[in-house]
């Protein structure tokens, strides 16, 4: 029997429930799921940012920096929205020594390091986490998982107020911090798709995904307020908040529509069952209710069915019809979006754009747009895929689509601020787009998959196994471009165009197999046609 098995309704939501004298409906426990889960992954990737802030702090380098009289300071469209002047601070800052053991020759090459160390982590963590989330109950996963995780990021900026100077110590803290942050992703996806039916499943995920962009703008503007007080403020407050987090999953979070007295939807049709909404008409009623949402009720509430499901082993995961396929191509899709993300403002503040070089600053702000871009991109990509129940199709689409996208990016980015931002945007969406598909509504559709018979529970395994290699591309990527970039970014282009052609050529079979159901070949659809067809 399942650990999860002796789960209880979040207490926060029994505290409201006896309050109100009533429970909610399930539309509201959707919107709450929604919106807590959103914030809980916000915090996680908040808790990342600090680490790309204090960079120039720890390792203070200006000879890449270039002349005043060649930067343009006011950029397009927003003039000084996106650029400031230098305060007091950060030119002190400049002038800094830097923070051993980060500030010597090969400073940088240790930045990278803790870098990797921390996604390689985070990858491997993910296949242990998406199996443990399975098992356990996954509303005391997330919130031990986003606990320890604000609890080793605040440990790496404490390095300063302990006055640490060890490599190893912020090594091991940033590999900490990894394996916990590793809890997130299976966890948030597996709690929606508990929740969410398929039939809008992608473009509801699609707004839902943008949490990733607003976790990255909040850590970013955090890090950056408290970063005069002393660069370990910049770890330790975007630790407090993700540890407040997981005291808001802790308290509120209802992981499965068991624990509040509704049925399974993935054994429902996607549908609830409309029983117990007035429980304030009676004493009994309301007893019966709470007794269903802890697990121990009858029926086809939390008690019913619950314990006679049991978590899948990693094998079995990877033998649901699409997962290795999927996850390899997130792999190459997760390279190419995290090479923009750690490289996108290397490269701004590097390329004269309309005769002009960018600030560090100013780079780093506009780098931003291309995140716009990828939220607009995972909207789209989601909602395309659920009007036309075409997942693998609209997945390789866009990766073919951002192969020209990067490349007019690379060609005629320099020729003005207006069109560098144009194509940015334009190719954010592009990259973006399949990587925000394939880690939300593919994810979710094969975790709930029919081969399993209703009979296991795969959510947070299937995630993890997707998501886990996807980080393998995803610290690979930056990796190889801090090697490429010494022959110039021609190069880098190169890799990620053929990172995007490998993405999009791995959904090959499943593409097929997609449009020969649309053209009426369903009895000729491989075994993967369980996925691709939504109409059950």
């Amino acid at each position: 029997m399942a650990i999860g098995s002796k789960r209880k309704t979040p207490p926060g939501i029994s505290l409201l429930r006896r309050i109100r004298g009533r429970n909610w409906s399930p539309k509201t426990f959707r919107y709450a799921i929604l919106l807590i889960t959103f914030i809980a992954y916000a915090c996680y990737h908040a808790s990342r940012k600090p680490s790309s802030i204090v960079k120039s702090v720890l390792h203070p380098d200006s000879s890449t920096e270039p002349p005043r009289e060649h930067i343009n300071r006011y950029p397009w469209p927003l003039g000084n929205v996106f650029v400031k002047e230098e305060n007091h601070q950060a030119l002190l800052h400049r002038k800094s020594k830097g923070w051993e053991p980060f500030n010597g020759k090969d400073g940088t090459s240790r930045l990278g390091e803790i870098d990797v160390a921390f996604l390689a982590c985070y990858s491997l963590g993910m296949y242990v986490a998406g199996h443990l989330g399975d098992s356990l109950d996954l509303r005391l996963f997330l919130t031990w998982g986003m606990i320890g995780s604000g609890f080793f990021v605040g440990l790496f900026g404490m390095g300063y107020f302990w006055n640490i100077h060890a490599f190893w110590f912020f090594l091991v803290m940033q590999m900490a911090a990894g394996l916990f942050q590793a809890t997130g992703w299976p966890s948030v996806v597996a709690v929606v798709g508990n929740w969410f039916g398929k039939r809008k499943r992608g473009l509801i995920m699609g707004i839902w995904n943008a949490h990733t962009s607003v976790g990255n703008i909040c850590g970013s503007l955090i890090a950056a307020g408290v970063l005069e007080y002393g660069w370990g403020w910049s770890f330790i407050a975007p630790g407090f908040v993700m540890s407040l987090g997981g005291v808001l999953v802790y308290l509120f979070l209802a992981a499965y529509p068991e624990d509040v007295g509704f049925p399974d939807i993935n054994s429902n049709s996607g549908k609830f069952i409309k029983r117990n909404r007035n429980i304030d008409e009676e004493e009994e009623e309301e007893a019966d209710v709470e007794e269903e949402g802890e697990g121990s009720g009858s029926g086809s509430g939390a008690g019913a069915g619950y314990e006679n499901k049991r978590s899948v082993g990693l094998l079995q995961a990877c033998m649901i019809p699409g997962v290795i396929p999927f996850a390899l191509c997130l792999f190459f899709s997760k390279l190419v979006a995290y090479t923009f993300l750690y490289w996108l403002p290397f490269y701004l503040s590097q390329t004269t754009i309309g005769g002009e070089y960018m600030s560090v600053k100013t780079a780093g702000n506009l780098s931003t747009l291309f995140d716009v871009g990828g939220i607009v991109g995972g909207i789209l990509a989601g909602y395309i895929s659920d009007k036309f129940k075409a997942r693998a199709t609209t997945a390789a689409t866009f990766m073919y689509a951002a192969i020209p996208a990067m490349l007019l990016y690379h060609s005629y980015g320099g020729v003005s601020q207006t069109v560098n931002i144009l194509l940015m945007m334009v190719a954010g969406l592009f990259v973006n787009g399949p990587y925000a598909l394939i880690t939300t509504a593919v994810s979710a559709d094969l975790g709930t998959h029919k081969s399993l018979q209703g009979d296991s529970r795969a959510l947070a395994t299937v995630t993890a196994i997707i998501d886990g290699t996807g980080s393998a591309g995803a610290a690979l990527g930056p990796l190889l471009t801090g090697f490429l970039s010494t022959l110039g970014w021609q190069a880098v282009f190169y890799m990620l165009v053929v990172g995007a052609l490998c993405a999009g050529l791995l959904l090959t079979r499943l593409v097929i197999a997609e449009i020969r159901e649309k053209l009426g070949y369903v009895d000729e659809v491989p075994a993967s046609e369980p996925l691709l067809n939504e109409r059950r």
